[in-house]
């Protein structure tokens, strides 16, 4: 989860005003969390403390509801309404929200059907169910050694049927200006930017480099990478310092449950 904060964060600024360049500052006064990390704080809370994935989305989305860049149109609506329905809706934020799921659950067929929950609260388009369940899918295939690195390509594509760009492709439709938005674009590119990766500073450095949606890409691209590899600690603590009281009460008690399961 915390993988997925810090890419939020890290690429916030670059989504509509500075154009990244090699080597940028990862943490910057401009940044700021965004709807990525309010919704994937609400996934959390919903799993540790037994709410539906409505009550909290709604419950968090309208105690933030006006975090840098704003919530997307479609979703935006959705939480205006008195008693939202699900919308018709393939939008990346399905797939941005979800890493809590492959870090709380242990087994493959709960995984799939937790993140179609998720999903399903605004996102009822099969893409959009599909690019939540295949960001926390990887999640639970690393953090499980169910398969490896080398393996996820083919993986991908025989159980998600997503074609995974090459990087040049991905950075080449972005320096064009192109804002990707759905999961069947923002998905494969956060795995492709994963997947280039050395260690997890590079990952989050590979998808705000892509450009477009830069803190949903990021923040795909870490939740991800933080499978693998581990945070540096001074990325950690930076993040911290973004985040109000009641986030951090829910990201320290998520770490408690992994810490806790891992023990037993």
């Amino acid at each position: 989860m915390l993988g997925a904060i810090i890419g939020d964060i890290v690429g916030s600024r670059f989504e509509f005003d500075e154009i990244p360049e090699a080597g940028f500052e990862l943490f910057h006064e401009d940044d700021d969390f965004t709807d990525d990390t309010v919704c994937t704080i609400a996934i959390a809370d919903a799993i540790l403390n037994d709410r539906t994935y409505k009550e909290s989305l709604l419950d968090w989305c309208r105690r933030y509801p006006n975090p840098k860049g704003g919530y997307g149109n479609m979703f935006y609506k959705w939480l205006q309404q008195d008693d939202p329905q699900p919308q018709s809706s393939f939008g990346n934020g399905s797939a941005m929200r979800v890493s809590p799921v492959g870090w709380l659950f242990d087994d493959y067929q709960t995984v799939l059907h937790e993140a179609e929950k998720t999903a399903l609260v605004s996102h009822c388009h099969r893409e959009g169910i599909k690019g939540a369940q295949c960001v926390a899918t990887l999640i639970y295939w690393l953090r499980t050694c169910r398969l490896h690195k080398g393996d996820l390509k083919s993986a991908i594509k025989k159980n998600f049927d997503y074609d995974i760009p090459s990087l040049k492709d991905i950075n080449r439709i972005g320096a064009l200006g192109h804002f990707d938005a759905t999961c069947q674009e923002t998905v494969p590119a956060a795995i492709r930017c994963f997947l280039d990766a050395e260690d997890f500073e590079s990952a989050i450095r590979n998808a705000v480099m892509a450009r477009g949606d830069t803190d949903t890409k990021a923040a795909i691209c870490g939740s991800i990478a933080e499978a693998m590899y581990d945070i540096p600690d001074e990325l950690a603590e930076k993040a911290y310092s973004y985040l109000p009281h009641d986030m951090l009460e829910i990201v320290e008690q998520f770490y408690t449950r992994l810490t806790s399961d891992i023990k037993d």
